[in-house]
C-alpha cells in the first residue's frame, strides 16, 4: 500500500481565505525510518495541524520539547526557512493553510507574533475553534472534515473580509496587501506601513514577494520536468530572476536544495512528497 497525499483545494467562496488543505496519510505503510520524515519548505501561511493518528515530532528546527500526539491540535505562523517533522510510526495529519491575512482578520492575532513556532491551539484561539478541531478530529473521514471547516469558516470569513478579497490567488493576495497597507498609511510613514503588514501576515513584503516568485517558479519547473522539457534558465528568466544564479540562491533559503536538486528529490524521495502534490 503506498502513502496517501493529498493536496486539496478550498470551495470558491473561500479561497481568499485558505491557501489549501493538505492531508498525509501511511498507515497500512510499511516505510522505513527514512522515509517516515516530512520535509517542508519555507512558507508565508500559518498552518492549523490536526494529528489524527500516531504522532509527529519537530526535527528541523530542533524543536525537542514540541511533540503533537495524536488527537493534537497546533497553530502556528509562517515559517521563514525550511522544516523537517518526524512520524515515528504509521501517520494520519491534516494540515490547514491560511492565508496570513485572512487568518488575522478571523482572530485578531498579530500574525508577527507566532512566526516560526508551533502553539497548542487552546492557547491561541477560543472554544469556537477548539470545538471544531474536536469536531474535525472525530469526523469520519477527511472529507468530512473538510466540510465541518468551510461549514465553520463560511459566515466568519463572509463577515470580517474586506470587499476585495475575491480571489485565492497568490500573486493577487499579495498586490492586494500592498495596496491595503498603502492606503491604510496615507499620511503615515512607510515604516507604519511596513509594520501593518507584518501585523497581517507575518513577513516583510519583500519575503512574501520572493516566496511567492519561488512558489510559481517551481511548479512551472516541475510541470516542464514531468513532460521532459525544463531548463532552468527558462524558468529563471520566466521567474523574474536576474539569471540562474540568483534562482539558485533564493530556492536554497526557502528549501536548502537547489532547483535541480528540488525537482529531482520531488520525483524520488518519499519525504519531500509535498513538493510533488503542491499546486
Amino acid at each position: 500500500m503506498l502513502p496517501i497525499s493529498k493536496f486539496i483545494a478550498p470551495r470558491r467562496s473561500l479561497a481568499s481565505c485558505l491557501r489549501a488543505i493538505v492531508v498525509r496519510n501511511t498507515v497500512g505503510c510499511e516505510l522505513p525510518a527514512a522515509q517516515r520524515l516530512n520535509r517542508y519548505p519555507a512558507t508565508g501561511f500559518p498552518v492549523l495541524f490536526l494529528q489524527l493518528v500516531g504522532a509527529s515530532v519537530m526535527v528541523e528546527p530542533p524543536m525537542p520539547d514540541l511533540a503533537c500526539p495524536e488527537g493534537g491540535v497546533l497553530l502556528s505562523g509562517a515559517w521563514t526557512g525550511p522544516t523537517v517533522s518526524a512520524n515515528p510510526g504509521p501517520t494520519h495529519f491534516m494540515t490547514v493553510l491560511f492565508f496570513p491575512e485572512a487568518l488575522h482578520r478571523l482572530t485578531g492575532i498579530d500574525m508577527s507574533t507566532i512566526v516560526d513556532q508551533f502553539q497548542p491551539l487552546d492557547a491561541l484561539l477560543d472554544s469556537d475553534w477548539q470545538q471544531l478541531a474536536a469536531q474535525m478530529l472525530a469526523a469520519a473521514d477527511d472529507e468530512a472534515r473538510v466540510a465541518l471547516l468551510e461549514e465553520f469558516l463560511e459566515p466568519r470569513w463572509r463577515s470580517v473580509r474586506a470587499d476585495s478579497s475575491v480571489d485565492g490567488a497568490v500573486g493577487d493576495w499579495v498586490r492586494r496587501l500592498e495596496g491595503q497597507a498603502a492606503a491604510a498609511g496615507i499620511g503615515r510613514s512607510v515604516r507604519m506601513a511596513e509594520r501593518r503588514i507584518r501585523a497581517w501576515a507575518g513577513q516583510p513584503l519583500r519575503r512574501l514577494r520572493r516566496s511567492y516568485r519561488a512558489e510559481q517558479t517551481f511548479i512551472a519547473a516541475r510541470d516542464a520536468a514531468l513532460k521532459g522539457k525544463v531548463s532552468l534558465g527558462d524558468m529563471a528568466q520566466l521567474g523574474g530572476y536576474s539569471d540562474q544564479s540568483h534562482m539558485s540562491r533564493e530556492a536554497r533559503e526557502i528549501s536548502g536544495l537547489s532547483p535541480s536538486e528540488i525537482l529531482r528529490r520531488g520525483l524520488e524521495d518519499e519525504t519531500y512528497w509535498v513538493y510533488r502534490i503542491w499546486n
